[in-house]
């Protein structure tokens, strides 16, 4: 056994038994005490843009957290006892799937709570190049609106699997809320259609947008594929660099919850905009850019469209 994963072995077992410690002698928060003071199922999910989701089909029926707040980082994330104690209490755990959290499976043992994945049915693609991570599933499903039907999907079965009585207001609720995804894939199409062929490219920090790019007939560079091995290392940012001075890409983006210091060298050596901030693993605070999934799905296009085109003033 490696030095890693013995200390994988010891944070978990660790973290399981401060848990228990909490759970057994902390008055007051025992793991059915939230729902019995709402009365509602309660649903944990494990990042605020699944939690939105899950909120926008479930109405008021259903109490639905996330484990994640708004503006963290969802790969590398490690579970607190806090967190395993909202598990223990919740009727149900969502997650994205796909090893998008990687500390999920563990997590779930030791919460010995039932959960679901979103992205069943979703037709994965791979991730490319060298990396250790090649050849598994992208997991940043939802960045494409025809995939976030399926999770609407997903998310209506889980719940009235949950909580039967409230079959019809899931079904309207998830109806709905298919129709005004479907409205923000139409109207993205239709911004992205007028590009030309070599301003086709979306150069981005992280590989989270394989679905988008292929919904939309994009070309995808980026400096590392999965935020956990976030690295802007000198050969990742020459790669970057000799796609956008070959390409002739007007600008290049980098992700809410990175550092961008990478992508702005390689907009300086490559002569290109720094187009903005793209989100993706997590909404933003009420208030914010991108406070819910929709809101997210059209500032990155809005994002994009005008980086591409040259555009910063609109």
């Amino acid at each position: 056994m490696d030095g890693k994963v013995q200390h994988n072995r010891r944070w978990w077992i660790a973290i399981g038994a401060v848990a228990l410690l909490v759970l057994l002698f902390v008055p007051g928060i025992g793991p059915k005490e939230e729902s019995q003071a709402s009365g509602k199922p309660q649903v944990l999910t494990t990042f605020t843009v699944v939690a939105d989701m899950v909120r926008e089909v479930a109405g008021d029926r259903v109490d639905v957290n996330s484990i994640t707040k708004p503006g963290a980082e969802i790969h590398g994330y490690e579970p607190t006892p806090g967190d395993l104690r909202r598990a223990a209490a919740a009727d149900l755990v969502i997650q994205n799937g796909m090893n998008l959290e990687s500390w999920f499976e563990q997590f779930i043992d030791d919460a010995r709570a039932p959960s679901v994945s979103l992205t069943d049915g979703v037709k994965a693609i791979p991730i490319a190049g060298e990396s250790e991570y090649a050849g598994k599933p992208n997991p940043h499903a939802w960045m494409s609106v025809e995939n976030a039907l399926i999770y609407v999907d997903n998310i209506q079965k889980a719940l009235t699997d949950l909580d039967p009585a409230g079959t019809e207001t899931f079904a309207a609720n998830a109806k709905r809320y298919k129709s005004q995804l479907a409205q923000i894939g139409e109207d993205a199409k239709v911004a992205f259609k007028p590009l030309p062929a070599n301003r086709r490219a979306l150069v981005s920090c992280e590989g989270a947008f394989s679905y988008l790019a292929r919904d939309y007939g994009l070309t995808e560079q980026y400096l590392w594929p999965v935020n956990a091995e976030a690295e802007g290392t000198p050969q990742q940012i020459a790669k970057s660099v000799d796609f956008v001075k070959d390409r002739d890409v007007p600008a290049v983006f980098c992700e809410s919850t990175v550092s961008n210091k990478a992508q702005l060298q390689v907009a300086q050596e490559a002569g290109a905009e720094f187009g903005g901030v793209l989100y993706v693993d997590s909404l933003s605070k009420k208030g914010g850019p991108v406070p819910s999934y929709l809101e997210l799905l059209r500032k990155d296009t809005e994002t994009i469209v005008k980086g591409l085109t040259g555009d910063q003033s609109k």
